[in-house]
């Protein structure tokens, strides 16, 4: 399993605006690259990448949380 980590503080974000889908959902196979999700701080939007290739198994934070540096934000499967 890897763990992807917000490399700032903000609000993370699983949707590039309101009413548009998700980047990605649990269970999607996500390849190296793939953006994930957002943090935004100050209107400063940030894209959350995976640097590994797997299935997204379960998203440790809400849409629309608070988070810091460090924290998880996405488990995926390696695989």
């Amino acid at each position: 399993m890897a763990t992807i980590v917000s490399p700032l503080p903000g609000v993370f974000y699983r949707k590039p605006a309101p009413g548009k889908p998700p980047f990605a959902n649990e269970g999607d196979t996500i390849e190296v690259g793939q953006t994930i999700g957002i943090v935004e701080i100050m209107k400063q939007f940030t894209e959350i990448q995976s640097d590994v290739a797997g299935t997204l198994e379960s998203f440790e934070v809400n849409e629309g949380e608070m988070v810091n540096p460090g924290d998880s934000l996405v488990i995926i499967r390696e695989g």
